[in-house]
């Protein structure tokens, strides 16, 4: 994986500690986890070994306080982290929930509670999930089901989860449930389940998707489950919406990042392509039109980054509201939508249309596209930022629009 600029000159936010960090981390993707990428989506699940190595170089633990055995960085770093991740075209490695349960504990956990679990989320030592989708329920948290009953010193909790992803691996779950009050009121909060000691709890089937084949999204029951009171993040009560809401702009910049970096992938490789591939005695690149949807691509591209680096800095500056991180997720999720269908696979049709998985090995391999489309697939409805909505204009302006529900697909985990 060569070196590149983060987000070229549009990244105000960037320095030269951010650039020294950023090229730790490709240096360290690039020997660690591009070579078992193939791997993983074989055996669907990421090997826990990495884990631990992924901790010792820093990657896990770049926005833990040092009081906390972390980097004691800024969500920066984790920018950072994110788009180079991305960048590989890797589906497997469940970092970005790792990032979002670690920053659940450093911004809500109690002091005992971060001196708990953030040392041991640093090294790998735990593996992270959050569990908020239900069978029944996806992004209308007053329809969950799952409850959590006060009883003496415990809670016992009760219910099912499904696409919660590191489900196969985590150590910790963060739960959210219904708490029943003296009021009767059922307030959601969170509560953390360590899978270890907890009796009751059992993991479902890691779930065969279309797509995000090597990461390990699961189906998690919890069948009178008792757990410490002690184990309520922030340790009260009744806070579990609101908790959950204000990390909403780091959670939904994430997918923007991702975003990017896969959207700068597809133009890498149709680039690569288009300059090897020879049509009527010529380079498919030497070709006015390929020029122009390259053009078209890298323009889309360029804006979105400078959008989105717009909203990492308001981020880091803490001014980054839900409505404009919605506003990067949605969009960022629109451009890597389309050059997944156009034009990127209309100047790779052949081995678009045919090839999806295992071919003979080759300097360069072939699917790549087709590996990145199937896992894409999520990508727009990633956090469930938007409605079920009218199908995306054809490449053709007129041929009719017909409403169509959006596709499941690889199902996003939490």
């Amino acid at each position: 994986m060569r070196s590149e600029k983060v987000m070229v000159d549009t990244a105000r936010w960037m320095n030269d500690e951010l650039v020294l960090f950023q090229n730790s981390v490709q240096r360290f993707l690039s020997s660690e986890l591009v070579p078992h990428i193939a791997k993983w989506r074989d055996q669907g699940i990421v090997d826990r070994d990495f884990w631990y190595k992924a901790g010792d170089a820093g990657l896990l633990s770049a926005s833990i306080p040092v009081e906390y055995s972390g980097a004691g960085g800024s969500v920066a770093h984790d920018a950072v982290i994110c788009l180079e991740h991305a960048r590989t075209t890797d589906c497997s490695w469940g970092w970005g929930v790792h990032n979002i349960c670690t920053h659940y504990v450093i911004t809500f956990g109690t002091e005992e509670q971060k001196q708990r679990w953030l040392p041991k989320l640093a090294s790998g030592e735990i593996v992270p999930s959050i569990a908020m989708t239900e069978p029944g329920t996806g992004s209308d948290l007053k329809a969950i089901t799952t409850t959590a009953i006060k009883d003496g010193d415990e809670y016992v909790i009760n219910g099912s989860k499904t696409f919660i992803t590191n489900g196969q691996t985590s150590d910790i779950v963060i739960v959210v449930a219904k708490v029943q009050s003296d009021t009767g009121a059922k307030p959601l909060s969170l509560i953390v389940v360590e899978t270890a000691d907890a009796k009751g709890f059992r993991r479902g089937r890691n779930l065969d998707k279309l797509g995000m084949k090597g990461q390990d999204t699961s189906e998690l029951f919890f069948d009178e489950v008792r757990v410490p009171a002690s184990n309520l993040l922030g340790g009260k009560e009744g806070l579990g919406f609101s908790q959950l809401m204000q990390q909403l702009p780091w959670e939904r910049l994430i997918v923007a990042l991702i975003a990017i970096g896969f959207t700068e992938a597809m133009v890498r490789e149709t680039l690569h392509h288009v300059q090897q591939r020879k049509a009527f005695g010529q380079r498919l690149m030497d070709f006015q039109n390929t020029r122009f949807k390259l053009a078209e691509c890298k323009t889309k591209l360029e804006v979105t980054r400078s959008f989105v680096n717009d909203c990492t800095e308001k981020l880091i500056a803490g001014k980054l509201d839900t409505a404009e991180a919605s506003m990067a997720k949605w969009w960022s999720a629109q451009v890597v939508g389309q050059f997944e269908i156009y034009p990127a696979i209309s100047l790779q049709p052949r081995y678009i249309g045919c090839m999806t998985g295992k071919t003979p090995k080759r300097p360069r391999d072939p699917n790549q596209l087709a590996k990145l489309i199937t896992d894409i697939a999520a990508g727009d409805i990633t956090e469930e930022a938007k409605p079920l909505e009218p199908k995306r204009p054809r490449p053709f302006a007129s041929q009719k629009l017909e409403p169509e529900a959006k596709r499941s697909a690889s199902k996003p985990s939490r």
